[in-house]
């Protein structure tokens, strides 16, 4: 019999846009000889089950399960390809933990902690080769003397992004003083982010991003490294997602010695934050001291055919349908 799973995607934020492409992606992608595969689709407005003719059918939310012509469906595991609010920040993991239902992502607790850019910092800030931007983090009580808290502690240009956010929404690149407030207020207002915001010294540096992830035999695979290199000021929304704006390399341009330092580095972020199932690690290369400097954890990373996973996955000579089987696998293990 084959393993029925829930495919979930959508969102309550303007994430939902790139997880439904996602999901596309890995819905193609999937080994239908081996899996029975339903895309569920979590909104404000509900959760349904979408069949191949686009009608909705509600998921019956006391243990996620499906009525399907009077046929209950129970699923045997949720792949997660939601991004932002409610499948990054451990809140539909807690859903899931609570009915019993295995899942492709890292847990409740984790999803939430790194969905805390500040945070996570802190966790992960002694690890060893591994650097972390001096930073500022703001509450919504800071907000009236934010400028005079980033002033007297950081020095231009900054990086100030929503503390809870994702695909670089709300972000801004601040080179004089007279941008700051406005880039404050943006970050502050961004959607279902929390009203944090999280201030960075500037780090001039190449930009990667390098996934990583655990198979069905317990072992850590660290995959290559993808290189960023945007005409953009910053990798900000659209420079992620409108085409021409981006070159991105992989496997990245990295020497042996580099690759193997990140590697080390990447794995001790993992464990340090108790990750599970694929995780996607953003860093920058200094240019003057050839230093590591975090950026951020993506624990439900995009998965369309241009995304970086799917470029790593097939940089290390996977194919896509394998990795995701080995996602599933690596979930259903006890």
């Amino acid at each position: 019999m084959k393993t029925k799973v829930a495919l979930v995607t959508g969102g309550y934020t303007g994430e939902a846009e790139v997880s439904y492409k996602s999901s596309k992606f890995v819905y193609s992608q999937i080994d239908k000889d081996k899996y029975d595969v339903y895309l569920v689709d979590i909104t404000s407005q509900g959760w349904y089950y979408v069949d191949e003719n686009g009608d909705k059918h509600d998921i019956l939310k006391d243990d996620f399960s499906l009525l399907l012509n009077n046929v209950k469906i129970n699923f045997d595991v949720a792949f997660i390809i939601l991004h932002g609010t409610p499948g990054e920040d451990g809140r539909l993991q807690g859903y899931f933990d609570m009915v019993g239902l295995p899942y492709t992502s890292c847990s409740a607790l984790t999803s939430s902690l790194t969905m805390n850019k500040g945070y996570t910092k802190a966790i992960i800030a002694d690890i060893s080769e591994l650097n972390v931007a001096k930073s500022v983090l703001l509450f919504e009580n800071h907000r009236s003397e934010a400028v005079q808290l980033v002033e007297s502690k950081l020095n231009l240009p900054y990086f100030v992004k929503p503390n809870a956010g994702g695909s670089s929404i709300g972000m801004s690149k601040v080179k004089v003083a007279d941008e700051l407030q406005e880039a404050l207020d943006k970050a502050y207002d961004a959607e279902n982010t929390g009203a944090q915001v999280l201030v960075e010294e500037f780090v001039s540096g190449r930009e990667f991003s390098q996934g990583i992830f655990r198979n069905s035999k317990g072992e850590l695979v660290v995959l290559p490294a993808t290189e960023v290199k945007t005409t953009r000021e910053f990798f900000d929304f659209e420079a992620k997602y409108v085409p021409g704006l981006t070159e991105e390399i992989t496997p990245a341009d990295l020497t042996q010695e580099q690759q193997e330092r990140a590697a080390r580095i990447i794995k001790e972020i993992y464990i340090r934050l108790n990750c599970k199932g694929m995780v996607r690690v953003d860093f920058f290369l200094e240019n003057d001291t050839d230093k590591f400097y975090f950026i951020e954890i993506n624990t439900i990373p995009g998965q369309t055919a241009q995304s970086f996973i799917p470029q790593q996955v097939r940089a290390f000579g996977m194919k896509e349908s394998d990795f995701y089987s080995e996602l599933i696998e690596a979930a259903l293990v006890k």
